[in-house]
């Protein structure tokens, strides 16, 4: 495990190497950045960006409030509330110089420093627009990001609007420590994990039905209101272009979060608030990716029954080994367990169906097919009692005592349809973590970060916390008995491709989330080298068929990025790895 630790180490270095290239790539020639001040929206959009200033270095005060001046789209006020100490008099010199060249700089003087919370609403009684943007005083905002967030509204009637941003090295901007290539709106996965941050803007009405900065949440403060006002959006919309650079110096949260511990403590409370306003119960605990980067344990508000299908030829061994994980260590016992054999004629297969059945109750119900998966879990469904089902492969081995209650948790809710779990290999390298769409050589669909170690954290670490993703694998996956047939179940046009994605698909489509959860762990005994490589004329010919079905079928939905995966990123790894040429095609 440490020598996979220190690989995936260098490969984080080389890749980290790659998005400083990227990031020092410009997004606009200089003529295309004139050419945008000449633009005319069809909207009077007025915004207000808001900036509270505390003891500010001059060096960063001038980089912040120059790269407001600079911005193409020219309707704005940059509302300064300064909560500096007596010892700081210069930052009110160095604002008022620029006040004389520039009259949308609006400044004022507090009393006294009230907290970031209480500061960043002096500034919004200061604000006159009708949208409102949050920018750090230390911080550097790209030249069109006023632009592109214009063109959010006016063509999508955006209410929220973030974008990409970059962390880097102070004082050298080109010094990128790391670049945050975002998902579209994922609420799970926001309050998991603030990854929002920056750059936001939204409507003044949209604030006020959410309400404004609390200083009880300071030091989450941002994690806090993003939450809030999230909630209440009616249409979120996320730019997938590096507009803002974080600066990391020796007091800043993004170069050390344990330089403000308050902020670990505030950002658990604000997710709570937020799980509690959905109406559910939870835990929330610092994940090992990042004190805030969250674990949430919901509180089950019940124990419905859940039925365990698992589709079976032969394979006695495999069969053995998965049935004795979930009895011998799962926690949640309000389950039963349904297998459809598919023609067994192994004796002792046949010899263990009736010792699990009498021991245990297990169900078994025979279709005797031509394999077809997507027939099979029909079929097995209508021998199933429980309220959810869990798709089980037989060559599943569960590792994790909870892994009922950490899918059950997400599934409970009344906007989510199903939910995945993470899969090992054997050596624990990862099977599955979440399905991306159009990820892979078939342009269809593929496991994230496949192959990776275990011990991995992820791409900003996002393998280790629970989040929305466009589909899951059927190997081991919680979907709600009512959703189920809400959507007609599998399409048994499907017999083996991805009929676990179309299935997902159609959740999707129905207007429910798909959760994948890290803590519901699992052994995959799937060859590595499983594929199409060696099977017959026949086998190929039916996985190609089912292939251009699928393809088909699902041809609007090809046709875009996943929402979930930033289109920054290349589609033939599964690494988060960024494409050859990204950020081109968003212009």
């Amino acid at each position: 495990w440490r020598e996979q630790g220190f690989k995936s180490a260098c490969k984080k270095v080389a890749r980290k190497r790659a998005e400083a290239r990227t990031i020092l790539t410009p997004l606009y020639t200089p003529e295309e950045l004139d050419a945008q001040k000449n633009v005319k929206f069809e909207r009077d959009i007025k915004f207000s960006i808001l900036v509270p200033l505390y003891n500010t270095p001059e060096k960063f005060l001038c980089e912040m409030i120059d790269s407001v001046v600079a911005q193409t789209y020219g309707n704005w006020e940059l509302c300064l509330a300064d909560g500096s100490d007596s010892s700081h008099d210069y930052v009110e010199t160095v604002v008022q110089k620029y006040i004389k060249n520039d009259s949308r700089i609006v400044y004022k003087r507090l009393e006294k420093n009230l907290g970031i919370s209480e500061n960043t609403n002096a500034c919004i009684d200061m604000s006159t627009g009708n949208f409102i943007a949050l920018f750090d005083h230390d911080d550097i905002l790209h030249p069109a990001a006023l632009y592109n967030i214009m063109i959010e509204i006016c063509e999508n009637n955006a209410d929220y609007i973030y974008t990409d941003e970059a962390t880097f090295e102070s004082p050298n901007i080109n010094k990128i420590i790391t670049v945050h290539h975002k998902p579209d709106y994922a609420p799970d996965t926001l309050r998991a994990n603030n990854y929002i941050c920056h750059f936001s803007a939204f409507s003044r009405e949209l604030l006020d039905k959410a309400g404004r900065f609390r200083h009880e949440f300071d030091g989450s403060q941002d994690h806090d209101l993003i939450l809030r006002l999230t909630e209440k959006a009616k249409n979120v919309c996320h730019i997938p272009k590096v507009l803002y650079w974080w600066r990391s110096h020796p007091m800043s949260v993004a170069m050390d979060i344990n330089s403000k511990t308050y902020a670990i403590d505030a950002g658990k409370r604000a997710v709570l608030e937020s799980v509690r306003r959905a109406g559910y119960d939870a835990v929330v605990e610092s994940s090992r990716a990042f004190p805030t980067i969250y674990r949430i344990k919901y509180t089950l508000k019940s124990e419905p029954k859940v039925s365990i299908i698992i589709p079976n030829k032969n394979h006695h061994e495999d069969l053995r080994t998965c049935i004795s994980s979930i009895i011998s260590l799962s926690t949640y016992k309000n389950y039963e367990i349904v297998i459809v054999d598919n023609g067994s004629d192994e004796q002792e297969t046949l010899n263990y169906y009736d010792i699990i059945a009498e021991k245990y109750g297990v169900k078994i119900c025979h279709l005797d097919i031509e394999f077809n998966y997507s027939k099979l879990n029909n079929f097995a469904v209508s021998h199933a009692s429980g309220d959810y089902y869990i798709l089980l492969n037989n060559d599943i081995e569960i590792i994790s005592p909870e892994w009922i209650e950490e899918m059950l948790m997400y599934a409970q809710r009344d906007d989510v349809g199903a939910v995945g779990a993470m899969l090992y290999y054997p050596d624990n390298t990862i099977q599955h973590a979440g399905v991306i769409m159009r990820l892979g050589a078939q342009r269809i669909a593929g496991h994230a970060f496949h192959k990776a170690h275990r011990v991995d954290v992820g791409y900003m670490g996002r393998l280790c916390y629970s989040q929305n993703m466009s589909a899951v694998t059927a190997a081991c996956m919680m979907v709600k008995a009512s959703v189920f047939k809400e959507i007609n179940g599998f399409d048994e046009g499907l017999a083996v491709a991805y009929n676990d994605v179309d299935l997902c698909a159609k959740i999707r489509k129905a207007g429910y989330l798909i959760v994948w959860t890290p803590y519901a762990e699992a052994y995959h005994y799937e060859s590595k080298s499983r594929g199409y490589e060696d099977a017959s004329p026949e086998k190929r010919a039916r996985f190609e068929k089912e292939v251009e079905y699928f393809k088909e079928k699902w041809h609007d939905l090809l046709e875009k990025s996943d929402p979930y995966y930033n289109p920054n990123f290349t589609l033939d790894s599964s690494d988060f790895a960024l494409s050859p040429s990204p950020q081109d095609k968003n212009k």
